[in-house]
């Protein structure tokens, strides 16, 4: 059983939604047809902007119905991270919303607090299991990368998705990261980043890259707009699994939230 993902990594423009719409629709036109999963950076409409109060929507604004009309007109799951506003909170929401019209999201636990979005956002609590054509997916955000307790793979899923806005400063953090929560939770890991340089200076190198369940690195794209794809093998991964039982040994804990 077998899930193809398509990761679009391009320069998003600041805070320009519709130039940014305009973009990932012309890199949707390169996207291979048997890919069952686009996936989109960290606010990729936006950038990694806190201006919540010009920039965010909700669930029924113009973001989320472009989704939701380009994955019904593709055939194809749209997923990524938009500003949401609900119950007069602002939210960094991972949004999966599939051809049928379904949606299921996920509220990045772990503001960065490095660049004040913990004084604009929110904080999720809750962690989400997205399960599609068999397999199982645990969506996170950016700077969530960074704390395995939150990601421990207690839910006996397949595959961690993280879109992201990473600067290019830590982008050894980044890789590292990457491996080390493939390797510790026996799973296939996409990380999704951006290139370009923001209206904060920050510079973005993309490496966005596909690593296995041992670690090793499926696909990589350095520091230039394209398509970063995988074809993901479940067969493989559970095979792996079997034979290295890691997982069964991990200690089992709560967290108190």
């Amino acid at each position: 059983m077998n899930l193809i993902i398509s990761g679009l990594q391009y320069d998003i423009i600041w805070e320009n939604k519709q130039a940014n719409l305009t973009k990932i629709n012309h890199l949707i036109n390169d996207v291979s047809p048997a890919t069952d999963v686009i996936l989109l950076p960290e606010m990729f409409t936006t950038g990694f902007s806190m201006n919540t109060l010009e920039l965010a929507e909700s669930m029924s604004g113009n973001t989320v119905n472009w989704m939701k009309d380009t994955a019904k007109r593709i055939d194809k799951v749209v997923a990524g991270s938009i500003i949401i506003k609900e119950e007069n909170k602002y939210r960094n929401r991972f949004l999966w919303i599939q051809p049928n019209g379904k949606i299921q999201f996920y509220d990045k636990r772990h503001s960065f607090g490095l660049g004040d979005e913990d004084k604009h956002f929110t904080n999720g609590n809750i962690q989400k299991i997205i399960e599609y054509k068999g397999w199982r997916i645990f969506p996170i955000i950016c700077y969530d990368l960074r704390f395995p307790e939150w990601i421990k793979n207690r839910f006996e899923y397949d595959l961690i998705i993280n879109v992201a806005n990473w600067p290019s400063v830590r982008a050894t953090h980044w890789r590292s990261f990457l491996k080390s929560r493939a390797i510790e939770n026996q799973s296939y890991v996409f990380g999704l980043n951006r290139i370009g340089i923001d209206a904060k200076d920050r510079h973005y190198s993309g490496d966005s890259e596909v690593v296995d369940y041992n670690g090793d690195t499926m696909n990589y794209l350095g520091e230039t707009e394209g398509i970063i794809s995988a074809n993901l093998s479940k067969d493989k991964l559970y095979s792996f699994r079997k034979k290295y039982p890691f997982l069964k040994d991990q200690d089992k804990f709560d967290i108190e939230i």
